[in-house]
């Protein structure tokens, strides 16, 4: 195996690929056998994403979901993760209390995890503050605009952005969060126009999900990706594998095979 090919993804090389015009992949994981294999497909950065809430734990929102939950999933997947970024969810409720207490929480997961970085939902002003605080003392970000699923109760599952007052918002809550310390930003269920104006706006990178084509890059979640989670099927997802039914398959043929003696 090369020297390239086992080099670390770094942050710099993140940013990097953003003035270049290299377009960024991210995928979630949850575990070290998927960890593995993400990594060896030569993904540019794994995210440990709360949305293991909906996936592994089977909530029906990220809100259940704990700090030592995400430290759990996270050294997993940093076991397995040996080239490219990997950055873990914060959890909701562990950053928006107190700056203080993002800072405890953000410090914990990034010691415990051994990840290469953070990430926090909204683009108020406060959250801005609060990523200023985080980056000032060594704990890289990512930020994340649009839908943000921690504010289920009260945005609901809907595009944001379509109001153009809204959409105005957002650009200057990116450029607030890229002046803030932020290195990378996600924009999730966002209509392509605004996700093209804050791409331009803003020298970090902007991972889509929902987000039409002009984001730096994409992330989707591994289980839905790979059609392991049936009857979930929004617009923006394209399924690259059926292993639902392929693993449904391989059970019943061992079960058969079992009886059968």
């Amino acid at each position: 195996m090369s020297e390239e090919a086992v080099k670390r993804v770094t942050i710099r090389e993140i940013l990097k690929m953003k003035r270049e015009q290299r377009r960024i992949v991210v995928v979630t994981a949850y575990d070290v056998l998927f960890a593995r294999l993400v990594d060896a497909a030569g993904v540019d950065i794994v995210l440990v994403g709360d949305s293991l809430g909906n996936v592994v734990a089977g909530f029906e929102s990220t809100l259940p979901v704990t700090v030592d939950q995400m430290i759990y999933h996270g050294s997993a997947v940093r076991r397995g993760v040996s080239r490219a970024l990997l950055v873990v969810d914060m959890p909701f409720m562990s950053y928006q209390a107190s700056e203080e207490t993002a800072i405890l929480n953000c410090g914990r997961v990034l010691q415990q995890t051994g990840a290469d970085a953070v990430k926090v939902e909204g683009g108020s002003d406060e959250m801005a503050r609060t990523v200023r605080r985080l980056t000032t003392i060594g704990i890289p970000i990512v930020a994340h605009l649009g839908f943000t699923p921690q504010s289920v109760r009260t945005l609901g599952m809907r595009v944001q952005g379509r109001d153009p007052d809204n959409a105005a918002k957002m650009v200057d809550e990116a450029l607030a969060l890229e002046d803030a310390g932020a290195f990378a930003l996600v924009l999730e269920l966002i209509p392509s126009d605004p996700a093209q104006r804050i791409t331009e706006a803003v020298s970090i990178p902007t991972i889509g999900i929902g987000a039409g084509p002009a984001c730096d890059g994409q992330v989707l979640v591994l289980p839905d990706l790979l059609g392991l989670n049936e009857g979930f099927a929004p617009k923006f997802l394209k399924k690259y594998a059926d292993l639902a039914g392929q693993v449904k398959d391989a059970v019943a043929r061992y079960g058969d095979e079992v009886r059968s003696g």
